[in-house]
């Protein structure tokens, strides 16, 4: 019998309230697998439960967040494992799951869900999205589609999705994209396919040493956030910048700064949809983007985070990882339609021997690390080209625990 693994790693879909009526992580994976009793679902697949860790999602670290990913790994060790599902905290699952899906070289699904509602609330939405998750991670048509988050009855892919409100039960969008599908009583349908870039290598996940902040602009922002992260030892910097992708003045002369000791600026926006594009002078980001700054697309500053670390703990060269940003921002969030390929004129090779073949894009020049040599920010500044931007009867697998706490 094919098996579906479960790993629970906390979050509210695992919390109860503590003597104090605040919420904790304190359920692992067996009382999570309990919650599934009479829901619909696939009913020829084993769903196995592992602890991984009971915590809070807004407690994790990068390096936490990688071991999550090491686990997910492990699992599909075995040749038997159809996919896996990784419950978490709503908080940063985004982080999360993105980061798994830049390493994600099987074809087999990884689906991340959690839940807006604890464990001991009479409507608590998790049974239903771990009901859901594992149907998506069951589901032979989600082979090839990476890493996914499903919540609330639909399929995100991880890149692009993010939590969009704090508390409602339909807590995840992708602005840019949309759902790739919906789950209707326990049977999942795709009405597209996620784009994919090639996986980067194992060494993405050694992060641990590779500090990576993000900088708010804002009116009357300035350099002192800039300056203090990088003398806190920042190896790159996301500028979570407003608009279309602007700062001023001063935040463009930090930019220059950094960028020509060798930091890695990736420029994002504070706004909820839409891509970043280099269109305005006079400090704007047609000058942030001469002073350093690499636009990352669509991609919003908590994953623009997590693939610059990424980048750099796969090579720290500076002009090497910040080209690669650069490649990895151009692919697009949205899916493609069941069935359709984009027209290209060569394929993406596989990452590797044996994976199943991703989708084709068009290729797209990545523009070289500009270091200025003169005012990035003066009015004389040339401006780049804009950026493209039921389970009854189911068998059960008795829990294995490889559990630890952040």
């Amino acid at each position: 019998m094919r098996r579906v693994v479960v790993l629970s790693t906390g979050g509210t879909i695992a919390s109860r309230p503590d003597s104090r009526g605040a919420a904790r992580a304190t359920d692992g994976a067996e009382a999570l697998l309990a919650g599934l009793s009479g829901l619909p679902g696939p009913a020829d697949v084993a769903v196995e439960g592992r602890d991984v860790a009971r915590v809070g999602s807004y407690l994790l670290t990068p390096g936490g967040m990688a071991g999550i990913v090491r686990e997910v790994h492990r699992a599909l060790d075995d040749p038997d494992v159809a996919g896996v599902v990784v419950t978490h905290g709503t908080d940063t699952l985004e982080e999360t799951a993105f980061l798994a899906d830049l390493v994600h070289r099987d074809p087999r699904p990884v689906v991340f869900t959690g839940a807006q509602r604890h464990a001991a609330n009479r409507d608590t939405d998790g049974p239903r999205n771990l009901a859901d998750a594992v149907a998506v991670a069951a589901s032979p048509q989600m082979a090839g589609c990476g890493v996914l988050i499903v919540f609330d009855g639909r399929i995100f892919a991880a890149r692009g999705a993010r939590k969009s409100h704090t508390l409602a039960p339909e807590a995840f969008s992708a602005p840019d994209s949309g759902p790739l599908g919906r789950v209707t009583q326990g049977v999942p349908r795709l009405s597209a396919r996620p784009v994919r870039p090639p996986a980067l290598g194992p060494s993405a996940l050694d992060l641990e040493a590779t500090r990576v902040d993000i900088v708010a602009c804002y009116p009357g922002s300035d350099a002192i956030a800039i300056d203090a992260f990088a003398a806190a030892g920042a190896r790159g910097l996301v500028l979570e910048a407003t608009g279309a992708g602007n700062a001023n003045h001063d935040v463009c002369a930090a930019i220059a700064r950094l960028t020509r000791a060798g930091i890695v600026v990736a420029l994002s926006s504070r706004v909820h949809a839409g891509p970043v594009a280099a269109l305005y002078g006079n400090g704007g980001g047609a000058d942030l983007v001469r002073a350093g700054a690499v636009p990352t697309g669509t991609l919003r500053a908590s994953q623009a985070r997590i693939l610059l670390a990424a980048l750099l703990a796969t090579d720290p060269d500076p002009i090497r990882a910040a080209s690669e940003l650069s490649r990895h921002a151009d692919f697009p969030d949205a899916g493609l339609p069941q069935g359709d390929v984009p027209h290209t004129d060569s394929p993406r090779p596989s990452d590797s021997p044996g994976s199943t073949s991703p989708a084709l894009i068009p290729s797209v020049p990545t523009p070289p690390l500009r270091i200025p040599r003169t005012d990035p920010c003066g009015p004389d500044a040339a401006a780049p080209r804009p950026s493209g931007a039921g389970f009854p009867g189911r068998a059960t697998v008795p829990v294995r625990s490889t559990e630890r706490n952040e």
